[in-house]
């Protein structure tokens, strides 16, 4: 069981979508609202609210690949405190759950705040799924947006006031590029180790193995030939993929049972996914340990909880040799 909202209200019994034929369907995310440097609308028309600093709340987990991006691209950016973030610490009951409410968004009875209560309080009527990240509006009491790849987008380039603006990570130049590999990458990797995790049927689940691998073999040849993901410039391309890579090993490949090979099994794969690790801030974005407990948590896939004891991760801190492909300056 997943649980969502339905007009409003929590049903812990709601199933997590699938297909005819077993394959797990992800929900389009709903809040697509935009955050632009003057609160003009956003690329789309969304609807524009306004950078300003101390406005903007991030609900996430340590878990979460999603929220990590946003984790990272906060970091990346130098938003920390600019951007606050609440990240989940009480077990996932009802949802991603909170021991801290913010603002006027109390813990229930039970006392602990559930991000379902945000949503609610948004829109009272609203039915869905209830994910990290959420971007929440302190000002308006709303949930802005709660779709990774946009807010990732936003803290890039709204906030320019205030970030560091060293680098661009979507660049005018590779865009065209960068939406490329990304559309390969979510298919293939972010969204292709939950399809083939939580799979109910064997074919969905060869399918759905079978892309992935698909997708590690691609990137690990792409990866021989150029630094990172977009050549010698790192992008947010490189920051998508990452979280995924970071919890192949630890994760994914047993618990979501992509088990053909592991990322250390390729020589590109992990000397890159090293460097990233062992970029300046980005240990400060993850927490490993939790992460694994949270995932073996998940009763339809591991339904005796139990959390193994291994991997050893310690392969991340080994020196990397991306140094011998060239890197812009």
């Amino acid at each position: 069981m997943a649980g969502m909202l339905i007009d409003g209200v929590w049903d812990d019994d709601a199933e997590v979508p699938h297909d005819k034929r077993g394959a797990f369907v992800r929900d389009a995310s709903k809040f697509r609202n935009w955050v632009t440097a003057d609160g003009s609308p956003g690329p789309s028309g969304e609807g524009g609210f306004e950078a300003t600093p101390g406005r903007y709340h991030l609900f996430v987990s340590w878990s979460c690949p999603w929220a990590h991006r946003t984790l990272i691209m906060r970091q990346l950016k130098g938003l920390t405190d600019v951007v606050s973030a609440s990240i989940a610490d009480r077990p996932k009951t009802a949802g991603w759950s909170y021991s801290k409410g913010l603002d006027d968004l109390a813990p229930g009875k039970d006392g602990v705040f559930h991000l379902h209560q945000a949503y609610a309080a948004a829109n009272p009527s609203y039915t869905g799924k209830v994910t990290v990240p959420t971007l929440w509006d302190r000002q308006q009491g709303m949930v802005v947006n709660n779709e990774s790849s946009e807010i990732i987008r936003m803290l890039n380039d709204a906030f320019g006031e205030w970030a560091d603006n060293s680098i661009d990570y979507y660049p005018d130049d590779l865009r065209a590029g960068i939406d490329e590999i990304n559309d390969f990458v979510y298919e293939h990797l972010n969204n292709g180790v939950y399809r083939t995790g939580f799979a109910r049927t064997q074919e969905a689940y060869d399918q759905a193995v079978n892309k992935v691998f698909h997708g590690l073999d691609t990137l690990e040849e792409r990866l021989g030939k150029g630094r990172y993901l977009m050549g010698e410039r790192i992008t947010e391309a490189d920051w998508r993929a990452f979280p995924t890579l970071l919890r192949f090993d630890l994760v994914y490949y047993s618990h979501f049972k992509c088990n053909v090979r592991r990322l250390q099994d390729y020589p590109n794969l992990v000397d890159y996914l090293r460097e990233l690790y062992q970029w300046p801030g980005i240990t400060d974005t993850l927490n490993l340990a939790a992460t694994k407990a949270n995932y073996y948590h998940q009763e339809r896939v591991n339904p005796t909880c139990i959390v193994p004891k291994g991997p050893d991760m310690g392969f991340l801190d080994l020196p990397h040799d991306r140094g011998h492909l060239p890197a812009a300056a």
